[in-house]
């Protein structure tokens, strides 16, 4: 049986863009609950979700305050790649990974993945990041256009994204504690592996060589 918060969260838009001062949708969908804050501070979720929150809930409310911004749907994040320096800032602010690259290499939005939510505006040390309309150039990912729908993906990916966050820190944790040794046999496999890809790609270099001077 769903409980409330599940209830809740599934009413809101999914954009996990924090706006409402909670660390995701559910969470703000959690306090709403509890009655621990109101229904009116979804701005990605407008009057729409406004009126199925109220409907749900019992609570009433005019309008999203204003005091949390406005939203512009259809907007989405566009990096100015000529500006960029790959430092991952961008990377790791996005929720539901909707930004490639990587260290010390340009990163793109993969525009039909983005939200809108603008968390990667404010971590760009060298304001490389517009919010813009979206202009349709993504091809081979489908993301469903209804809301319900849409916020069901997003809600998806944003919890796939903090699963495997976890699973890396817990990786992390694991290996602080290993014996030196192991450690040590680690250290030498990684640069053995590094080493055998460079020799790989020596390789391929090499036979594109003979293959053009012959």
């Amino acid at each position: 049986m769903k409980t409330l918060t599940d209830q809740i969260d599934a009413l809101l838009p999914q954009t996990q863009c924090r706006r409402c001062g909670f660390e995701d949708c559910r969470a703000y969908a959690d306090a709403i609950a509890k009655g621990e804050t109101g229904i009116d501070r979804c701005p990605p979720g407008g009057l729409e979700t406004l009126r199925a929150l109220a409907a749900l809930t019992g609570q009433q409310a005019e309008r999203v305050d204003p005091s949390l911004g406005g939203y512009t749907p259809g907007n989405v994040a566009f990096v100015i790649e000529d500006d960029c320096i790959g430092c991952t800032k961008c990377i790791q602010a996005c929720p539901v990974d909707a930004i490639v690259g990587a260290a010390k290499l340009m990163h793109t939005v993969v525009e039909a993945l983005c939200t809108g939510c603008e968390l990667c505006v404010p971590p760009c040390p060298v304001d490389c990041i517009r919010m813009q309309p979206a202009r349709g150039v993504t091809e081979g990912i489908l993301v469903p256009e209804a809301p319900t729908p849409r916020a069901d993906f997003f809600r998806a990916r944003y919890r796939s994204r903090r699963e495997r966050l976890a699973r890396i820190a817990q990786q992390r944790e694991s290996r602080l504690h290993l014996p030196a040794t192991t450690k040590q046999d680690l250290v030498e496999q990684r640069r053995a592996e590094i080493a055998a890809a460079v020799q790989r790609v020596r390789a391929r270099r090499a036979r594109r060589t003979d293959k053009h001077e012959s």
